[in-house]
């Protein structure tokens, strides 16, 4: 986009203030994504501090609006089934992209949610490893279920329910020694819970997850010279 003076930039509050005014590269926003609704106005804003980091659009349709990502195994126990899907197959360096997981619970069961007491509440672990920074889980909102023989209640999920994570990928020196031979890069973690039903608490399972995503390198070649940018000496 021509934006002459930077003006638009300025308007949105992005100017990277920490480029030196009089260097070619002053002027640059920070990079990021709007989501502006119909009217016009905007509905969100996704930046990271670093500008090598960067929201993909298919992690902010996975995680604001829902949609489904590429889906990429599926595994099933006495209690549940879980779909584990990532919202892109290909990956670069310093790009954030949602994981997710769908858990459809068999009639009768309940998990417990992140903070029940007495009882061990569902969790998803990722495996360290330097290739990606692992975020937060994101929890859907819990139901409040009475447990007449004990006089309590408990926050719990039943039925089907998704969780959500987002994970950020590293730069390329730190990616590029844990690629196999096709160059995939693989996600490893794992989904602990505690199932019950109206009569039995379950032992707690753990269910292995893995992802696995091509990563695609930089391109570090320079471009042929009659594109190449030329800075006139002052």
């Amino acid at each position: 986009m021509s934006d002459e003076g930077s003006k638009t930039i300025r308007a949105f509050g992005i100017l990277n203030e920490e480029v030196e005014p009089g260097t070619p590269f002053y002027g640059i926003p920070h990079p990021g994504t709007f989501i502006v609704d119909p009217q016009g106005r905007v509905a969100a804003k996704y930046f990271e501090d670093d500008f090598r980091r960067r929201y993909t659009a298919s992690d902010i349709l996975v995680t604001r609006y829902g949609a489904a990502g590429a889906s990429h195994t599926t595994a099933a126990t006495r209690h549940l089934s879980v779909s584990s899907s990532a919202s892109a197959d290909w990956v670069r360096p310093g790009q954030r992209i949602a994981l997710a997981l769908d858990i459809s619970l068999k009639p009768g069961i309940h998990v417990y949610a992140p903070g029940v007491e007495g009882y061990i509440g569902i969790e998803w672990t990722i495996k360290p490893s330097p290739a990606i920074a692992a975020h937060a889980v994101r929890f859907p909102p819990a139901e409040k279920i009475a447990l007449p023989a004990i006089g309590e209640t408990a926050p719990v999920y039943k039925g089907n329910f998704r969780l959500v994570r987002e994970i950020t990928i590293a730069d390329q020196r730190a990616v590029m020694p844990l690629l196999d031979a096709n160059g995939n890069l693989t996600i490893e973690g794992a989904l602990r819970y505690q199932a019950c039903d109206d009569r039995i608490c379950y032992i707690p399972q753990t269910v292995p997850l893995r992802w696995t995503v091509h990563f695609e390198p930089l391109d570090t070649e320079r471009p042929p010279v009659e594109l190449q940018r030329r800075i006139e000496p002052r």
